[in-house]
């Protein structure tokens, strides 16, 4: 897997499919991560985890998945989408077994670094669930500061 760039606890890969069973883990516990990254309550299957690796390989998609130094064990992913002129939006899910162990606000600060410095980004920006509370300390605590909300979405930005 070839890292793009790292922290002080996490090295920053490019997908792959050796990860496909930590993505299946990740995208399918319901109650942890994906019914606030926009899930469905929806199982997703090997071939459609491998599809969604090589669609963003192809696309040369800013997808990290995140991988402790101590150990390479698996945290989650990271992404840069729809990135125009210098604003890109951020997305994040990390695996229930890696929540609440800082991992969160020490990726948040290594992207949006890595944004600034390589790519030229001005601005960050997310949504996130209104319910998503540890999320939204996570997103405040790297000085990001909330612009909207629905009832559906947190909507909140970083200035660089």
């Amino acid at each position: 897997m070839k890292q793009v760039f790292e922290s002080s606890r996490i090295r920053f890969v490019e997908v792959s499919e050796r990860l496909v069973n930590d993505y299946l883990i990740l995208v399918n516990d319901y109650e942890n991560v994906n019914r606030f990254i926009g899930g469905k309550h929806k199982t997703f299957t090997a071939e459609q985890e491998l599809e969604w690796i090589h669609e963003k390989l192809r696309e040369k998609a800013m997808v990290f998945s995140m991988l402790e130094k101590t150990g390479g064990a698996f945290i989650g992913n990271i992404e840069l989408m729809d990135v125009k002129h210098d604003v890109g939006e951020l997305g994040i899910a990390i695996t229930a077994a890696k929540q609440n162990a800082g991992y969160g606000t020490e990726a948040v600060s290594a992207l949006a670094e890595f944004a600034g410095r390589q790519l030229g980004l001005k601005r960050i920006v997310l949504r996130t669930d209104p319910q998503n509370s540890r999320a939204i300390h996570v997103y405040q605590k790297c000085g990001f500061i909330e612009y909207d909300r629905t009832d559906e979405h947190v909507y909140m930005e970083l200035r660089r």
